[in-house]
């Protein structure tokens, strides 16, 4: 990295977090928002510098005050929430980049095809499709400003604390077997280093972001029992537990893509530190 990163991000969840604790290790600064003051109080005391969405004078300041702005925050039925309340904000600080965490979700369901950049966007979820039109939106603010802006899709993201690990020591696992269906993921620390390759580069168009193999949800699970030395969870079929799955469980069910990463790896450089999620599991461990 050349010089010090300045971001704003909207949103600081799980990936937001681990960004900012690695940008900072180099030297860089991260602002961003949460919903409630009690998020913001606990992420302060962590060393995270967090804003409340709401409080339009502290994000319009910060804003002004960054090179790089980052969207993590979910669209929801009314549309883009960032957009609606700091568009225009936006247009008028004219950050250097704009970076938007999207999902694989837009491609639909492809019955375990490959897909890339290029393959068509057709998302079946509402969830996605919102997804889809965030990530138009964002291109058309970016482009009004004559600015770079790089839409990330993204699988299921994993790492401490947040994988099959913790939910096989929480009693939490499961392994549902729905044959053919297959899904990629990446672990967060793969995304961070994809993220700031594409901020320092400021990067633009559509990245999918993901390890190199695809697999079955209950053959990952399988594989955590296995490394923690614990029996693994019992084989449920899909048809028999569907009915205990909660709403977005049963969506994720109700697709199955491979995702290549050919571009990313191409045009950011990026050099997976967990190609699949042997790798990733054992490195949460």
């Amino acid at each position: 990295m050349t010089q010090p990163l300045q971001l704003f991000c909207f949103g600081f969840g799980y990936t937001a977090q681990a960004l900012a604790r690695r940008l900072t290790m180099l030297g860089g600064q991260v602002r961003g928002t949460v919903r409630t003051e009690t998020k913001m109080q606990a992420l302060r005391t962590q060393g995270f510098d967090s804003l409340l969405f709401e409080d339009r004078n502290a994000v319009l300041s910060a804003l002004l005050n960054c090179d790089l702005v980052l969207m993590s925050a979910p669209p929801t039925t009314d549309g883009d929430p960032v957009l609606a309340a700091f568009g225009e904000t936006i247009r008028q600080a004219c950050p250097k980049w704009l970076g938007y965490l999207s999902t694989t979700g837009v491609y639909g369901d492809c019955a375990g095809r490959w897909v890339d950049e290029t393959s068509l966007v057709a998302p079946a979820s509402p969830r996605a499709q919102l997804r889809a039109m965030a990530e138009c939106a964002w291109q058309d603010l970016a482009a009004a400003i004559a600015r770079p802006c790089a839409i990330f899709r993204l699988p299921g993201i994993y790492g401490p604390a947040r994988s099959p690990i913790d939910a096989l020591r929480e009693g939490r696992a499961r392994r549902i077997d729905k044959p053919g269906q297959v899904f990629s993921r990446i672990h967060v620390d793969d995304l961070v280093e994809t993220l700031i390759a594409a901020m320092t580069r400021r990067a633009e168009g559509i990245f999918n972001v993901c390890d190199d193999e695809p697999a079955p949800q209950h053959e990952v699970v399988a594989h955590a029992a296995r490394l923690l030395g614990v029996p693994a969870p019992p084989l449920e079929p899909f048809v028999h537990a569907e009915a205990t799955l909660s709403p977005m469980a049963r969506s994720f069910y109700g697709e199955s893509k491979r995702v290549r990463n050919a571009k990313m790896k191409r045009e950011l450089g990026v050099q997976l530190r967990y190609p699949s999620f042997r790798e990733g599991l054992a490195g949460a461990l």
